[in-house]
């Protein structure tokens, strides 16, 4: 394919209804690697250590939690499969937004998007470097994020083939340790686990019950899971870099709903089936732990740490790769500096160098002003992927009304209703989480950044072309 020479001003053409868009970048993916993305983007740090406070507060009713938030995410995943398929971008739903909405809106929720994927990288970052510092001590926090920073930095840097490699191996080992798991968790549900009993429903209803905090609690393990399948929206990305875009896509939106329903949904039914749900463990060191450690696995603590780490390095990964394709697509489009367009081997080299930087900027932040500043930050993304989801859902409804169901690659199950019905669950997601102050705080914090990207991105779209 022709690609944008380096001192090119790279601009991207609108595509054409059932064209990718044509943005220069390399098509290094290969089929393995957007399919091994795919079964690994679902698994994430979130899963392993976050699901806790979700049991926590939700007790065994966490598992309807994760149905419930799991049956949303597969809605917004099959409109965006259905537009990603029909036209592949590099910039995803932001295109989509761009065209079928408006280019304030493209703008609004691709540099919103860019912000969350940045500072979960600065999240990440530190957290794998905390895992590593307990290893070895010696070795200063600060030091191992520079480490991981600069690797990923440069590996993003070189072709995008490396990224599919490191993410090929990094997804495959997630995918194996969440195998091993649920094997090992369903024969100790069963009593076929050499030296252990089968629980049976004791953990289920015992200790105040299937729903031990009522309603409220359900409401809480609810946002707990929503928030734990960010992420997956990062395969439509890579899949324009991939040989068959179309293709790639339609296949990880298809699996989309087995790897949902077995990782998440499955992985907490056997959790709250095999530990009191109100075990100290189950928060800290994690669920998984307390269940390996119920069990008598030896080593349980530092197979999992390894796991986790292995979870953090990815998702860093996959953050770099998507914050710097969605950057160079907003820029391609009009949408920033120029000068962050610019391809070098097929590869938008100083949008990886920006995002990074701002990645990095975010770890200084969290040791220089970590409770305000930094914190501020992470308000700001609290509620982002809701608010990612509803321009998708919005942007395929109005796609619709211009492209016949009949050329379409992926369709969305009962259009219009379950759209409508997606747009509905996460309104009701957001009221939700106004009846609690911590979720409230970030729920504001990212409602102001919307409102002041979209006026930006607004008066941009104001301003006549040069």
């Amino acid at each position: 394919m022709t690609r944008t020479p380096p001192t090119a001003k790279a601009t991207a053409r609108p595509a054409a209804d059932g064209a990718a868009e044509d943005t220069g970048l390399a098509h290094g993916l290969k089929q393995r690697h957007l399919s091994m993305i795919a079964l690994g983007g679902v698994i994430g740090a979130g899963l392993f250590v976050g699901s806790g406070s979700g049991i926590a507060a939700a007790g065994p009713a966490v598992v309807l939690a994760f149905a419930a938030s799991g049956l949303l995410v597969m809605l917004v995943m099959r409109m965006l499969g259905e537009m990603s398929a029909t036209r592949p971008a590099s910039g995803s739903f932001s295109v989509h937004a761009d065209r079928e909405i408006g280019p304030w809106a493209g703008f609004t929720v691709g540099w919103l998007f860019w912000v969350l994927l940045c500072v979960g990288v600065a999240v990440e970052a530190i957290g794998a470097a905390g895992i590593v510092s307990g290893w070895l001590p010696a070795v200063p926090s600060w030091a191992w994020v520079a480490i991981f920073m600069a690797f990923f930095c440069a590996t993003n840097l070189a072709a995008v083939r490396n990224f599919g490699e490191f993410e090929f191996w990094f997804a495959a080992i997630k995918v194996l340790a969440i195998s091993a798991f649920l094997v090992i968790g369903v024969l100790a549900v069963l009593g076929l686990l050499p030296g252990t009993a089968s629980p049976g429903a004791d953990n289920l209803t015992g200790h105040h019950g299937f729903l031990p905090h009522g309603a409220s609690g359900l409401v809480t393990g609810l946002l707990a899971s929503v928030f734990a399948y960010g992420g997956l929206e990062t395969v439509t990305i890579a899949a324009a870099e991939s040989e068959n875009p179309r293709r790639s896509v339609a296949v990880a939106v298809r699996t989309a709903m087995w790897r949902i329903a077995l990782f998440y949904v499955g992985s907490m039914a056997v959790i709250v089936t095999l530990v009191p749900w109100d075990d100290p463990a189950v928060v800290r060191p994690g669920p998984y732990v307390a269940v390996l450690q119920t069990l008598g696995i030896p080593g349980a603590a530092q197979l999992m740490n390894m796991v986790v780490l292995i979870a953090l390095l990815s998702a860093m990964n996959a953050n770099i790769y998507g914050s710097s394709r969605m950057a160079h697509s907003l820029v391609a489009r009009g949408h920033g500096p120029r000068a962050m367009a610019r391809l070098s081997g097929g590869v938008p080299r100083r949008a990886v160098l920006a995002s990074c930087a701002f990645g990095f900027l975010a770890v200084l932040l969290s040791y220089w002003w970590p409770e305000t500043v930094f914190t501020w930050l992470l308000n700001m993304v609290g509620a982002a992927v809701l608010v990612v989801w509803a321009f998708i859902a919005v942007a395929q409804l109005r796609m619709r009304r211009h492209v016949p169901a009949a050329q379409l690659p992926v369709r969305m199950w009962a259009f219009p209703y379950l759209t409508y019905a997606a747009l509905a669950a996460i309104a009701v997601v957001l009221v939700l989480m106004t009846m609690d102050s911590a979720n409230r705080i970030q729920l504001y914090f990212t409602a102001g950044l919307t409102v002041a990207l979209a006026v930006v991105g607004h008066l941009r779209s104001r301003r006549p072309a040069v």
